[in-house]
């Protein structure tokens, strides 16, 4: 792997940035803060990973599902009070502080939509 910055990617994942940052400030609850947003966050930590590294569709991909579900799965555990963090708003933000197997679903449902872009629609060349 090595860096290399992507001007598109950077772009789709400083858009989704902002997003997130609305969805965050007047998205209240519900579906579109906790489960839309959690859909939302793997497909910028894709472009991210692919807008500053040289990193294939399927290894970004995988590293982007296996963070997002790492994360969920700690969230079983007082992580954040093992870091003494548990106080920390924006720590709870961006770590979340309960397990929900529906993050899960979504977090999966939005890598399966980056493949099926990446692979389907802008690249079919690769599938």
């Amino acid at each position: 792997m090595k860096l290399q910055l992507n001007s598109t990617y950077l772009l789709m994942a400083f858009i989704l940035l902002l997003i997130e940052l609305t969805i965050a400030v007047i998205g209240g609850s519900g579906f579109i803060r906790h489960t839309f947003g959690d859909y939302l966050v793997v497909i910028l930590l894709y472009a991210l990973l692919r807008g500053c590294t040289t990193l294939g569709i399927w290894s970004s991909s995988l590293i982007v599902l296996l963070f997002a579900y790492t994360v969920e799965f700690l969230q079983l555990t007082p992580f954040l009070s093992y870091l003494n963090l548990e106080q920390h708003t924006l720590a709870k933000l961006i770590f979340g502080s309960t397990f929900e197997v529906l993050d899960i679903v979504a977090y999966t449902l939005g890598i399966l939509s980056i493949l099926i872009l990446e692979t389907k629609l802008f690249n079919p060349r690769t599938s």
